[in-house]
């Protein structure tokens, strides 16, 4: 018999409704919403109608009041340290929204605080599991693509922002808030045995906050790909979210279709150093020139109906969890992963003292 674990969520806002609760509530087999946690009660009522769970004003309440597997935490961005190392402490097993923190610090007490109470410490980085995401990974390590040079992550679009998520006080901004997902994909890119050298360039465009909404973040390494993440909210001319440079072809897409062309160097002309003037058949001066075979695939999202590729990868984090908690499977994103991350923002913000003022 299938055990159903019984999940707590504190927040019934755009992510803890519109995400977690709307998922969790088709996953009746493995995980039951017993309560959630929020201050305004039309929001309680709601969860109460829609789960047929129980519904608290405080996280303190519920979690006092209810035995729970998990609770997740999609609270307000700049709660996120302080409930979860709270929760993790009275003993309960935590899935957090990103961003998990706001420093190297703070994601450290929460790793000790999970290996001190022997408590799972999760966090919901459901890009991971993006199915181009997965597709990408694999061209690359075909090698078809030969030695990767250069790999470009682009989340832009043009917008104004006005809400609580512009202001750096409450852990706002285009890198908290949307980074996560590109930098973690990045750091998978380019390897986790090795800490990247990092040059950032933040700006405050259309955002009427004091955190940056234009993140021009590079990562480099001895033996590495150079990855170029840029998350703007003043691009009306955006890119291709994917882009790959590769020493034999390349690759580009977004997360509905990519496509690859590469040539096989064993059918590339064979050429050497030419020191000398290059000449034409007639004499004359010319430029290096080739005739390759390219090689074209392609790649596209399978259809799934009435689920969007988002509810796919948030089933998937769930999936995982579900059998870390149940099976014992390994967590297949950690904390020290997402540690690596904020390594990554803290040097860009150390970068950028006119936003980030230090001290």
């Amino acid at each position: 018999m299938t055990k159903q674990l019984k999940v707590g969520i504190i927040g019934q806002g755009r992510s803890g409704r519109d995400i977690h609760g709307s998922l969790l509530n088709k996953l009746g087999e493995k995980y039951r919403i017993a309560a959630v946690a929020d201050s305004i009660p039309e929001r309680q009522e709601l969860a109460k109608s829609e789960y047929g769970c129980s519904a608290y004003g405080t996280w303190e309440e519920m979690t006092e009041r209810e035995e729970l597997d998990l609770v997740v935490n999609a609270s307000p961005s700049d709660r996120h340290f302080g409930i979860s190392l709270e929760l993790l402490n009275r003993g309960f097993n935590v899935l957090c929204e990103k961003p998990l923190a706001k420093t190297v610090e703070e994601v450290d007490r929460l790793i000790e605080a999970s290996e001190r109470t022997g408590k799972l410490l999760a966090v919901f980085q459901n890009s991971r599991y993006a199915p181009a995401f997965v597709q990408l990974r694999k061209v690359i390590d075909s090698g078809v693509l030969g030695r990767i040079v250069q790999i470009d992550l682009c989340i832009n679009g043009f917008a104004r922002r006005w809400d609580w998520q512009t202001l750096q006080e409450n852990n706002g901004g285009n890198l908290l808030n949307t980074g996560p997902h590109p930098v973690d994909q990045a750091l998978q890119l380019f390897g986790t045995d090795i800490s990247p050298e990092v040059v950032c360039v933040m700006d405050r465009a259309n955002t009427f906050g004091d955190a940056e909404d234009y993140v021009k973040l590079l990562l480099k390494g001895e033996g590495r790909p150079t990855i170029d993440i840029e998350i703007s909210s003043c691009s009306v001319y955006s890119a291709a979210p994917f882009v790959v440079q590769g020493t034999n072809g390349g690759l580009c897409g977004d997360g509905e279709r990519l496509e690859w062309k590469y040539f096989k160097p064993e059918e590339a002309p064979e050429q050497q150093l030419t020191r000398g003037p290059l000449l034409n058949a007639n004499g004359l001066p010319a430029y290096c020139s080739e005739t390759l075979v390219w090689h074209e695939e392609s790649w596209e999202l399978e259809s799934t109906e009435g689920r969007t590729v988002f509810e796919g990868t948030t089933e998937q984090v769930y999936l995982m969890l579900y059998r870390t908690l149940v099976e014992g499977a390994p967590l297949e994103i950690t904390p020290l992963q997402v540690r690596r991350q904020l390594e990554v923002m803290e040097a860009c913000r150390k970068q950028n003292p006119h936003i980030y003022k230090q001290g």
